[in-house]
Parts: C-alpha cells; sequence; structure tokens
C-alpha cells in the first residue's frame, strides 16, 4: 500500500514541468527558512525538497545522456560503402 501510494506520487511528480518548479523554488524557500511548527511550514519543507529532488534528477540524466554521447562509439554512415575501384 505504502508503496503503491509512493509510486503514484512519483508519477504525478514526473509529470511536473521543472521550469514550473523553478519558479516556485524561492517562494519555498523562503517559507521554508521562517519556522514555524505548523503544519503548513512541514508541507513547504516537504515542497521544496521535491522541487530539488526534480531538478536533481534532471541533473543527473542529462549528465549521463551527455556522457553516454560522448563515449558511444560513432556510427558510421549509412549508404554506400567507401569502397575504391583497383585496376
Amino acid at each position: 500500500m505504502l508503496e503503491s501510494a509512493l509510486d503514484k506520487i512519483a508519477e504525478r511528480i514526473l509529470g511536473l514541468d521543472e521550469a514550473s518548479l523553478a519558479s516556485l523554488w524561492q517562494k519555498y524557500k523562503s517559507r521554508m527558512e521562517r519556522f514555524e511548527p505548523t503544519r503548513d511550514w512541514e508541507k513547504a519543507v516537504i515542497i521544496f525538497f521535491i522541487i530539488n529532488s526534480v531538478r536533481a534528477k534532471n541533473h543527473i540524466f542529462n549528465e549521463q545522456l551527455k556522457q553516454r554521447r560522448e563515449t558511444a562509439p560513432e556510427e558510421q554512415p549509412k549508404g554506400k560503402p567507401d569502397l575504391r575501384l583497383v585496376k
């Protein structure tokens, strides 16, 4: 039950746009820094870390793609083979 709930939350978070989340980053950072022993403060902390987790995930994802492109063997262009006629 718990794993299923977390999976659904993750699926919804993955559907959020990083740019839209980034615009909220400062708001929730400021809210988190003004501690109050309230449920709203606790939610602000969770939201702040969700935004950071999406940013971190995207950074890791992009770095891994970049690294794979740099280390992948270059593909030969398709078409006619590079042959010469020798007599």
